[in-house]
């Protein structure tokens, strides 16, 4: 898989088209300017400074070397123009300052303007030692050269918010994966809380049954003790089917479990069926119905609980509702973001005694209907 930025992919392209156009210039410049080799090498030094200034724009660090490279290429652009006579000198300027200035943190427009000033100011002092051609003089050293310098400038402002729409797509698919990572964790979370949550207070439960009935009925003890070693046994298979994410609650015995643990727990159970539960919303209606008994179990003091089941939805009733505010079931809460996330509607109410716990799928039930 090629996780290399798209944002070095296009410095890299760039480098690699544009170096040697800009070297060939640079050639260019110096072999048509220089008149002495000492010229040439004076020449050669901004090409150098706008090669080095453009190789760090490519990696994203302009701004470590802007400093010395706009100090050679200005400085060698007078003596181009006072000594040498030769007007392709701005070239170097015209590179490095096109890189710089956008990457400005402040008064980037300020500059914008004041690099092809500085371009045309010193142009212009050329009619200092050139008399004969004024007008040839001015367009060769000072409007053509202010005016490129102006129109690349202008052009590399575009070509910065290119690079920062570019990073901020990058930035925000990161943020993404940073999230599907901590999405993936709560819900690991959640399903880990399902399992040992539901199982400890199970476990809970049959050993204070377990516990009278020692002296009372062996038998019935050692049953129950058996039915918890089963439970804990059980439950570590469910974990190491989590942590290699083969988990699939089955809600048959989801619903057998709770009518079990309602039983053991002195409280009267009804299921009505309606239809047969559909497969795909099986799963996430066996956790809705997990979480809901371990919920009654916990906080409620209820004697009759009613689970009406149809092809997409689950609905449990128990009489245990307390007077007091709807208390903070954050079980409930994160499952609801689950049932939610895929379509569906998990309601929770409290009313004359009752709570009332549903859970429905209508967006997957019409997602079905219209595949048939």
């Amino acid at each position: 898989m090629d996780t290399e930025p798209a944002r070095g992919k296009l410095r890299r392209l760039n480098l690699t088209m544009f170096l040697p156009l800009f070297a060939v210039a640079g050639v260019i410049v110096v072999a048509s300017d220089a008149r002495t080799w000492w010229h040439a090498v004076i020449l050669s030094v901004s090409v150098l400074a706008a090669g080095v200034a453009f190789v760090r724009w490519a990696s994203g660090e302009v701004m470590r070397v802007a400093i010395p490279c706009l100090a050679v290429t200005a400085a060698v652009w007078p003596f181009s123009v006072l000594v040498v006579g030769g007007g392709s000198a701005f070239f170097g300027i015209l590179l490095v300052g096109s890189f710089v200035v956008p990457q400005l943190p402040r008064h980037r427009i300020a500059a914008a303007f004041a690099l092809p000033a500085y371009v045309a100011g010193v142009g212009a002092l050329r009619l200092l030692v050139a008399h004969d051609d004024v007008s040839g003089e001015l367009i060769r050293f000072v409007f053509v050269p202010a005016g490129i310098t102006a129109i690349v400038v202008g052009l590399m402002f575009p070509n910065k918010r290119f690079y920062d729409v570019v990073e901020e797509l990058e930035e925000s698919r990161e943020r993404e994966a940073e999230l599907a990572v901590i999405r993936e964790r709560v819900r690991f979370a959640s399903d880990l809380h399902d399992i040992q949550g539901h199982t400890l207070h199970v476990v809970k439960l049959k050993t204070a049954l377990a516990k009278k009935l020692v002296d009372i009925d062996a038998e019935r003890a050692k049953q129950e003790l058996g039915e918890i070693h089963a439970l804990v046994a059980d439950t570590i298979t469910q974990t190491k089917e989590l942590a290699y994410a083969q988990r699939e609650l089955n809600l048959s015995a989801e619903l057998e479990n709770a009518r079990n643990l309602f039983e053991a727990a002195g409280i009267r159970v009804r299921v009505n069926r309606e239809a047969d539960v559909d497969s795909e919303a099986g799963r996430l209606l066996g956790q809705v119905l997990r979480e809901t008994t371990t919920n009654i179990l916990r906080h409620a003091q209820a004697t009759r609980v009613r689970i009406t089941l149809s092809e997409w939805s689950i609905s449990i009733v128990n009489d245990g509702a307390q007077r007091a505010p709807l208390p903070e079931l954050r079980g409930l809460a994160a499952l609801e973001q689950r049932v939610v996330a895929d379509g569906g509607e998990l309601t929770v109410e409290q009313e004359d005694g009752q709570f009332v716990t549903a859970a429905s799928f209508p967006g997957r039930r019409s997602e079905v209907l219209g595949k048939r």
